[in-house]
């Protein structure tokens, strides 16, 4: 299937989720780097960011992409 079939809903979605797994990705990285140097308090602020932010934009984009599949089975 070529990328120009899919709907621009469902291209939205997959670009998203990409993005949101490299954040979350580095979010990893910054979190194993600062507890293996002895940088503590940074910890407490990503832990923060994870659970405020990108908890409820995960849930967000877990929907995006619910609409998107069943959008594409019914096309």
């Amino acid at each position: 299937m070529n990328t120009q079939q899919y709907s621009p809903l469902f291209r939205l979605a997959t670009k998203s989720l990409k993005y949101f797994l490299w954040v979350l990705f580095g979010f990893a990285i910054a979190y194993a780097l600062s507890s293996g140097l002895g940088i503590l308090h940074i910890i407490p602020i990503l832990l923060y960011l994870l659970q405020n932010l990108f908890a409820p934009l995960g849930i967000i984009l877990l929907c995006l992409i619910t609409t998107a599949v069943m959008f594409e089975s019914w096309r």
